[in-house]
């Protein structure tokens, strides 16, 4: 196994990780406060995570090559909390099932993709699923600066907690 093949492994078992984290501390809140509008880009928590689940499955379509039928980064409603984490734990272990079965061909593959924003795109395998992680991480961000904002301290949900807590007691 080359260190991409294993790095890719890592990070789609580490993005899935941190959404079930994140998802049970939503979960264990009252749910007026995971839907409370709040002055950031999607307006509330869960249509946070919503993007973050529009934008893995647009990746998905790429990397399966397919079209993924959204005409926009985010929908303009999101479904309740547990019915996206349901969509969301099934997306994330075909994240981590995909980045299992590829080798070190598959990651280096370049795929053609179009923005839903407009315009003509190439990336890797490697480098999508490299977005894919890093773009809910970023946007996990936003989530927890809410739940501050909720008077709730989120659990740390960083890479290297993940590193010493799942990976190395694996």
């Amino acid at each position: 196994m080359t260190a991409a093949n294993k790095t890719v492994r890592i990070l789609t078992r580490y993005k899935a990780w941190a959404n079930d984290l994140t998802f049970s501390m939503l979960r264990n809140m009252p749910y007026e406060e995971v839907v409370r509008p709040r002055q950031t880009r999607f307006g509330n928590m869960v249509h946070t995570l919503n993007h973050i689940y529009v934008i893995d499955a647009v990746f998905q379509a790429h990397l399966q090559g397919r079209e993924h039928g959204y005409s926009a980064r985010n929908t303009p409603s999101h479904p309740s909390l547990e019915e996206l984490w349901q969509a969301v734990r099934t997306l994330d272990q075909w994240y981590v099932d995909f980045a299992e079965g590829l080798s070190a061909d598959d990651l280096d593959r370049s795929i053609h993709f179009k923005f839903i924003g407009g315009g003509e795109g190439v990336m890797t395998c490697n480098e999508m699923i490299l977005h894919v992680v890093n773009h809910g991480t970023y946007h996990r961000g936003f989530v927890g600066d809410m739940m501050y904002q909720a008077g709730v301290t989120p659990s740390a949900t960083d890479l290297p907690v993940f590193l010493r807590d799942v990976v190395q007691e694996a």
